[in-house]
């Protein structure tokens, strides 16, 4: 009995550490969607209005373009950034009036 529970055992291991590395099949795109929910989640509405007005006036910086290039470019990067992103974020714009 014991040897199955191990079996058992070691099997989870090897299909969560599969998932695992499954998930981190972009860890750019992983870093970058995570300080933008982290910077949504720790900014006040009014900080969120400001950085909104500043950016209409404003070009997009080198590093900007270029992920928002290499999202273009890559349908599966694109979703999986969108999906880690699009709850948290858009929830915050709700909370703060910026979306109806």
């Amino acid at each position: 009995m014991k040897k199955n529970t191990n079996k058992i055992a070691l099997a989870l291991v090897l299909l969560c550490a599969g998932t695992a590395s499954a998930e981190s099949q972009f860890p750019i795109a992983d870093m970058v969607a995570g300080n933008l929910v982290q910077h949504y989640q720790n900014s006040t509405c009014e900080q969120l209005w400001q950085e909104k007005a500043q950016k209409q006036d404003k070009p997009k910086s080198p590093r900007e373009q270029e992920m928002i290039q290499i999202l273009r470019s890559s349908p599966q990067m694109r979703n999986e950034f969108i999906n880690k992103i699009a709850a948290p974020v858009v929830n915050k714009m709700f909370e703060c009036g910026m979306i109806p």
